[in-house]
């Protein structure tokens, strides 16, 4: 099986500081949609793994969650592409779950359900949190500079040995180019 997960805020959509709570405020990054679909086309499966705490501080609630990733599936529908599943964690920082990055317990629950390891899976996020969970689970932790990516690459605590592209079209142009 071939695999991506990625992080969904900075890395697929724009990012906000005051949180994605509507359709209305899902607006793709530029590339991300095509970069999915051609990843699809290479036969990768697509993955998204996110946090979502504005559940847990009442700013949406699930069904808004299901509205706006309905708008992310009909856009990549539309252009032939895929997001084969979307896992999330509802929490606030400071609930102690096991699901929220930098805990691997989302990455751990997807391992479950395909019954697969995670081992050498590219794993793309715009945030230490996203990269620490990638670690966890051993697969590969990839950085792009949308979203909070710039702040992170500049991190000094980024991990050591972390590839940083600019955008998802060009880890997809990556990744279709080297396996």
């Amino acid at each position: 099986m071939r695999l991506v997960i990625l992080d969904r805020d900075g890395v697929i959509n724009e990012d906000s500081d005051e949180y994605i709570k509507c359709p209305a405020e899902w607006v793709p990054i530029p590339r991300s949609l095509e970069a999915i679909v051609r990843l699809n086309q290479a036969g990768y499966q697509i993955i998204v793994a996110t946090n979502q705490s504005g559940i847990g501080r009442g700013f949406f609630d699930v069904p808004t969650l299901n509205r706006i990733h309905s708008k992310m599936h009909h856009l990549l529908a539309q252009m032939g592409g895929g997001i084969e599943a979307i896992l999330f964690c509802p929490h606030v920082p400071g609930e102690d779950c096991s699901c929220r990055k930098p805990r691997p317990g989302l990455f751990h629950d997807l391992a479950r359900r395909l019954r697969i390891q995670l081992d050498g899976v590219p794993v793309v996020g715009d945030s230490l949190r996203d990269l620490q969970a990638a670690q966890a689970v051993g697969a590969i932790p990839l950085l792009v500079r949308t979203g909070k990516g710039k702040r992170t690459a500049e991190s000094s605590d980024l991990p050591m040995g972390v590839e940083i592209y600019d955008d998802l079209g060009s880890v997809a142009d990556a990744l279709l180019k080297h396996g």
